[in-house]
């Protein structure tokens, strides 16, 4: 074979094996995410039952009492006799005030009474012999009354030297120190009490909202709520572990808020709420019957107004407009726009795009029916 030949053979052999690939290779190619199955999305299948209706609304945690330690006697503090923010028992003793001045006068007082009282035992026979006047004997007596008066006087501003406790709670921080004067003209603050089990918790309800409730109850559409038991929600969105109670419903709404005023009490026995603190009580307010509820995350809202995502019967996603009509817990009432059987999207959102296949998984592994999709068929 020539030195000519040889490009020749391979020129026609490299045709050959171009040719070849062009008659396998005829498909195109396949597409990225090409069959692929259809997201999973979380979904509850919504049914008509009984609800009771809830309202959310702000309060504040006050103490259930509270009691002002003051000095009731003029003198100088000599012992802090509690541990600031400690518990402390009613008629246990908080401070002690110098009383060596106080004792003095009610030893003198009971030595005048006990003087007082014998001149009246001595008058008594000389009165019935007149060795006494009558009016001798009347001025010996009222001088007796004066003297165990005194007494009564001198031995309470003793007592009161050592400040007690006049209810059981906690107790703040000290407002004066050893050495301080205290009750110069005035009864000074030393220190405050709080009884902290149980707490209360005071909010307010609009009055329209009270006036729409009854005239619903009233109508029949809705039906009173028996139960006075309310939730508290922390500042952090958890639940208050023990339920409460509304014992406090004021008469009248307040014409500078246009709202009533109410009072809940909750057990507070680890002292963990504390006054002051902002929370929100949810309370039952009425119960409705056929009503429909889905979670919160299961409501979006956009320019046209509420909507809910549900998996049609073909296996798509596809938005569903609504409107909500109060809360039941956590959860929102349709009011308008679910007629129940629907299957709403709860979790997985982000992957329901309006008419793209989804895959149905019920919440929690409840069983449901599940809407089956195919996927798309790979093009020839």
């Amino acid at each position: 074979m020539t030195t000519l030949t040889k490009p020749i053979i391979h020129t026609l052999l490299l045709a050959v094996l171009l040719a070849g690939c062009g008659k396998t290779n005829d498909k195109p190619a396949a597409g990225p995410g090409a069959g692929m199955p259809p997201p999973e999305v979380d979904v509850i299948t919504v049914t008509a039952g009984s609800a009771t209706l809830t309202q959310d609304l702000p309060g504040r945690l006050q103490a259930y009492r509270t009691a002002q330690v003051r000095a009731r006697v003029e003198g100088v503090i000599e012992k802090r006799l509690f541990q600031e923010g400690s518990d402390v028992k009613a008629g246990g003793p908080l401070f002690q005030i110098d009383a060596r001045t106080y004792r003095a006068a009610a030893e003198a007082a009971r030595a005048d009474q006990m003087i007082a009282r014998q001149t009246v035992e001595r008058y008594k026979p000389l009165l019935e012999i007149k060795a006494v006047s009558q009016q001798e004997y009347d001025l010996a007596a009222a001088k007796a009354k004066q003297a165990e008066a005194a007494l009564i006087r001198a031995e309470e501003d003793l007592e009161n030297a050592s400040v007690p406790a006049a209810i059981s709670g906690r107790i703040g921080r000290a407002l004066v120190t050893e050495g301080a004067l205290v009750g110069k003209g005035e009864a000074t603050l030393l220190a405050t009490i709080e009884q902290l089990d149980p707490i209360h918790v005071n909010f307010t309800q609009p009055g329209a909202d009270v006036l729409r409730l009854r005239r619903a109850v009233k109508s029949g559409k809705l039906k009173r709520a028996e139960s006075a038991s309310v939730e508290m929600l922390m500042e952090d969105g958890s639940v208050y572990p023990q339920a409460g109670k509304i014992f406090f419903t004021d008469m009248a709404v307040d014409p500078a808020t246009g709202a009533v005023s109410l009072r809940a009490e909750f057990p507070n026995p680890q002292r963990e709420l504390l006054p002051g603190m902002f929370v929100r009580l949810r309370f039952p307010q009425a119960l409705a019957d056929n009503a429909i509820r889905v979670p919160q995350r299961a409501v979006q809202a956009n320019p046209q107004g509420q909507f809910v995502m549900v998996v049609t019967p073909d296996g798509k996603a596809a938005p569903l407009p609504v409107k909500t009509g109060g809360m039941a817990g956590s959860d929102f009432i349709i009011a308008e726009g679910l007629k129940g059987g629907e299957q709403v999207i709860v979790n997985g959102l982000q992957k329901a795009r309006p008419g793209t296949p989804v895959k149905a998984v019920p919440v929690n592994g409840v069983p449901r029916t599940e809407i089956k999709t195919t996927p798309p068929a790979a093009k020839p």
